[in-house]
């Protein structure tokens, strides 16, 4: 799946400066294919302080929520070690719904880039786990 750039200026799209902090606040879609126009699969959303003495905070968590035939709710992707890399892997820390309990790692991967720094997309590939064991989805 991919998480698609908003397509109208909004305020929650860029840093929002506070004295000298830093935080990324961001409502994007995700997407069954790379193409903003492919069929919109759920949402991605979260808030992140990407500075050092925030490391350690419950925060920098992304909230992924899907609502497809197949997958209903959500899952929470902690965001602690996010670096300007073309691709991060990222610990899955929880879910709901379809993904109760899910445990693993999401690759984000930069798929995009704008001449504004702030037009990014990302492929996100996903290996979950779940504690029964019983299920695992690719």
């Amino acid at each position: 799946m991919y998480v698609q750039q908003p397509h109208t200026p909004a305020s929650n799209t860029n840093p929002v400066a506070l004295e000298d902090a830093t935080a990324f606040i961001y409502h994007r879609l995700l997407t069954k294919g790379p193409d903003s126009t492919s069929k919109v699969v759920g949402k991605a959303q979260g808030f992140i302080i990407p500075v050092e003495q925030f490391e350690h905070s419950s925060f920098n968590v992304i909230y992924l929520t899907f609502d497809t035939a197949e997958h209903s709710g959500s899952l929470s992707v902690q965001a602690k070690e996010v670096e300007e890399n073309d691709r991060d892997e990222l610990r899955v820390v929880g879910g709901t719904g379809s993904f109760a309990f899910a445990r693993g790692r999401a690759m984000f991967t930069q798929i995009d880039k704008k001449q504004s720094e702030v037009a990014v997309s990302y492929h996100v590939k996903f290996q979950l786990e779940f504690p029964n064991h019983s299920r695992k989805l690719p």
